[in-house]
């Protein structure tokens, strides 16, 4: 009898271990709106979860009762006791006074390493955030690297301008991830399925011999274009007195009624407008009533102040109004970023944009102009509105991002995406990350946390270290080892789950002669941005350096790589007349 006991609670402690539970629920602030993409950590398994588009959650869990925190920026942590079967709605309440509604994020990160004060780069009228170039780290003592992958590529088509203008480019205009996301290099379709595939490749540094390059390729899944969700589309346009200009207000109607071509009757489109004031220039249309929605782009004209603020907060509005559950909700904003009426700092506007994004609704910023163009500005807005960033120079810059680009612009595959390397210290002495340069004024502050990025269909990013090996890399007993274990951490549009990817880097060192071509022109296109940059990691490079490199590696039908080439051409020129001023000016004060 005694053992048909301990049988029986055998079986029952065996059945209990193994049971399933779901533990359902919302998440809502004061007002029983829902919050989308709240933390949500579960004690017993150490898990990072989000709450949906609808503040809901499910979690599968063994245990009948567990607790869950509950995080989200603005918002009062809070921590509850659960019983899995029964449903949970938790409120969240606004953190006193909003004084902190978005703490500043990073776009990379080294752990426990800090590093640097603030100043704004102006010229002329332009501004731009002042950037902390990554430094090199101790692959001992920090072996850890996280940074935050976007599609973000204004940074390129704005040097461009300058270089065109015959003019040199701010160094803090100058964003190194920006102009190789421009190229969408390498790209390889990942397999049925997958979101991601993933690739790396070792070659010596071309412009230090002692030191490696290591590549990392990161490709998105491609969405059919036949088959993406609809879109409920707000374009938010900046028509004030400062667009009155053919570059500005003209080129975004143009650009526009481009992208208006490529609407289907599923799409919804509306338009807010802002210019003195603010107004819905166009109720939700039907993408099938094209010649409606462009003429009323054709219709605008510029004039007025410009309040931003209220502009955006009405965009939000109207894009609630009309949100498509399963559908693609993107507020399209095109401005030259000079807010002058309402909130008009950085800080102001991100903490709005940080409330606004919470409701599933992402954030496209075109910036353009010149003389008064506010990229800071621009840049903060959608880095906080789970966006991207392009800025348009000229009508064909329109048509590459809203037509031959229009699902990697428009339509996400994930979201919150980083990637986090963590280096064999047996194989490399140090490392640094070629861009993602963080802003000064954060980077003291020890409490900010790294931001993920959103990744648009078929887009292909490449990221580079630049790493001094160790002296026992080439060893033969080595050889086995992986340089890097690389871990990508995203979440999908329809899921709140975290998801991870990982990968070994090999050693896997090739001669620079032996690259494809297609790395051998990002690395070309990263020692001109180092040398405008004003790096202080490009020794004694020049353009003369970067020449033979692109045009050896040239593809002679990809347009874009071709302006390269002649960019370049023009900036040695430009940079030259610049060194003679400067010899010539010491030779007089001296």
């Amino acid at each position: 009898m005694r053992k048909l006991v301990h049988i029986f609670i055998l079986l029952f402690t065996v059945l209990t271990a193994q049971a399933q539970y779901y533990i359902r629920g919302e998440v809502t602030d004061e007002k029983h709106q829902p919050l989308q993409n709240v933390k949500i950590y579960m004690q017993s398994n150490h898990l990072l979860y989000y709450s949906g588009v609808t503040g809901g959650f499910g979690i599968t869990t063994p245990l009948l009762y567990d607790s869950l925190t509950f995080n989200l920026p603005g918002y009062e942590t809070k921590s509850v006791k659960v019983k899995s079967d029964m449903y949970q709605v938790i409120t969240l309440k606004v953190l006193s006074g909003n004084t902190n509604i978005q703490k500043q994020k990073l776009l990379s990160v080294t752990k426990d390493f800090s590093n640097q004060e603030d100043r704004r780069i102006f010229v002329s009228d332009e501004t731009y955030s002042s950037l902390s170039e990554n430094e090199f780290v101790h692959a001992d003592k920090f072996p850890s690297n996280s940074f935050s992958v976007r599609v973000d590529k204004a940074s390129y088509s704005n040097i461009r301008r300058f270089v065109n203008q015959n003019s040199v480019v701010p160094p803090d205009a100058v964003r190194l991830e920006e102009m190789l996301n421009y190229f969408n290099f390498n790209y390889k379709e990942p397999s049925p399925g997958k979101v991601f595939t993933i690739e790396s490749q070792i070659s010596p540094c071309p412009w230090n011999a002692s030191h490696q390059l290591l590549f990392l390729n990161l490709s998105a899944r491609k969405l059919n274009l036949d088959k993406v969700p609809p879109g409920n589309f707000v374009f938010l346009i900046d028509i004030s007195g400062s667009m009155d200009m053919p570059n500005r207000l003209p080129l975004l109607k143009a650009s526009f009624q481009l992208l208006v071509k490529n609407l289907r009757a599923i799409d919804t489109v509306s338009i807010v407008i802002y210019g003195g004031s603010v107004g819905v220039w166009l109720q939700p249309t039907s993408g099938a009533e094209k010649q409606k929605i462009i003429k009323a782009i054709e219709e605008l004209s510029p004039g007025g102040s410009t309040p931003g603020e209220a502009a955006i907060r009405t965009a939000y509005r109207i894009a609630k109004s009309t949100f498509l559950k399963n559908g693609n909700n993107r507020i399209i904003l095109a401005t030259d970023g000079d807010f002058n009426v309402g909130q008009t700092t950085e800080k102001e506007l991100e903490e709005m944009i940080a409330k606004e994004r919470q409701s599933g609704i992402y954030l496209t910023c075109l910036g353009v102009g010149m003389g008064n163009y506010k990229d800071s500005k621009i840049e903060a807005l959608a880095k906080k509105g789970d966006g991207n960033f392009a800025y348009l120079d000229d009508i064909r810059e329109g048509e590459k991002v809203l037509v031959k680009e229009f699902t990697q612009t428009l339509y996400t595959v994930a979201n919150d995406v980083y990637m986090n390397m963590q280096f064999n210290p047996l194989m490399v002495k140090e490392y640094r990350l070629i861009g993602y340069d963080n802003k000064k004024n954060i980077m003291a502050d020890t409490s900010v946390e790294l931001e993920g990025g959103e990744v648009g269909s078929a887009n292909g990013i490449t990221s580079i270290f630049e790493i001094i090996p160790s002296a026992s890399m080439n060893n033969t007993d080595n050889a086995k080892n992986s340089v890097a274990a690389l871990t990508i951490n995203y979440r999908t549009p329809d899921d709140t789950a975290k998801k991870r990817i990982r990968y070994d880097c090999p050693q896997n060192l090739k001669l620079f002669k032996d690259l494809p071509n297609e790395l051998r022109f990002a690395s070309a296109i990263t020692m001109f941005g180092l040398i405008i940059r004003q790096s202080k990691f490009i020794n004694n490079a020049t353009f003369d350096t970067v020449l033979p490199i692109a045009v050896e590696s040239l593809n002679p039908a990809d347009y874009l790589q071709n302006e390269f080439i002649s960019l370049v051409e023009k900036a040695k020129k430009i940079y030259a007349v610049k060194k003679k001023k400067r010899k010539l000016g010491d030779k007089i004060f001296n």
